[in-house]
C-alpha cells in the first residue's frame, strides 16, 4: 500500500472522512470548510440550540447550499448526520452533538463517509471528541492589533495521516482565502548593510 501524498493546503480536510472541531472557533472553522466544499451543505444542530448560523451573516454563496436540520435528541442527530453522510450529492455534514461520540458511533459515521463519498464535520464540545475521527481541530480565536482584522489560531492535535501542527491565520469569512500570520520574529529581515 503506498503512503498518500502530504496535501499542499494543510486546511483541506480528507473526502470520504469525519472530522472534528473544538474550541470556541469551531464554528468559524466550519464556515470555512463550508465554503471550500462544492455542492449541498448540511447542518445539523439539536433544536435546543438557541444560537444557529444566521443566513445573511454567511459568506456568500454557502446560504443557497445551506439545509439546516434540527433533530429533538442526541440519537436523532446523529442518525440524521449517518444518513446525511450517506446522501452522494452532499458536499459537506456539519453537525454539533451534545455528548461525546462513543467509539462506535465514531466508526458508524466514518463507514457512512465512505458508503455516500462525503466529508463529515462533527462541532464537539472539549475532549468529547471519538478516537475513529480522521483528524481533530482545536479552533480558537486570537486577539488582533487591527479592528477589521480577525485572527484565528488552528491546531491539530490529532491526524491518522500525518503530523501535528498549528497555525495562525487571518480569514475575513467571505472566501476561501486565508493569510498566514508569521510567528513573532519569523519574517524575512533585510540584511545588515553596514559601510
Amino acid at each position: 500500500m503506498r503512503p498518500e501524498p502530504a496535501p499542499i493546503d494543510p486546511f483541506d480536510l480528507r473526502a470520504r472522512r469525519v472530522h472534528e472541531a473544538e474550541g470556541r472557533g469551531r464554528r468559524a472553522f466550519a464556515l470555512f470548510q463550508a465554503v471550500r466544499h462544492p455542492g449541498p451543505l448540511v447542518w445539523i444542530a439539536p433544536a435546543y440550540i438557541p444560537e444557529l448560523p444566521m443566513l445573511r451573516g454567511l459568506p456568500r454563496g454557502v446560504g443557497e447550499r445551506l439545509h439546516l436540520f434540527r433533530p429533538s435528541g442526541e440519537t436523532d442527530l446523529l442518525w440524521c448526520v449517518e444518513e446525511a453522510l450517506r446522501a452522494a450529492p452532499v458536499g459537506l455534514v456539519i453537525a454539533e452533538p451534545e455528548k461525546p461520540l462513543s467509539l462506535t458511533a465514531g466508526r458508524r459515521l466514518q463507514l457512512a463517509a465512505e458508503a455516500g463519498c462525503t466529508t463529515g464535520l462533527m462541532l464537539i464540545r472539549e475532549d468529547a471528541g471519538s478516537n475513529a475521527t480522521e483528524t481533530r481541530w482545536n479552533c480558537e480565536p486570537q486577539l488582533s492589533p487591527s479592528p477589521d482584522s480577525t485572527l484565528h489560531r488552528w491546531s491539530l492535535s490529532k491526524n491518522k495521516k500525518g503530523t501535528l501542527e498549528s497555525w495562525t491565520l487571518n480569514w475575513n469569512g467571505t472566501s476561501a482565502a486565508v493569510h498566514m500570520v508569521s510567528e513573532a520574529r519569523q519574517r524575512h529581515e533585510p540584511a545588515d548593510t553596514a559601510p
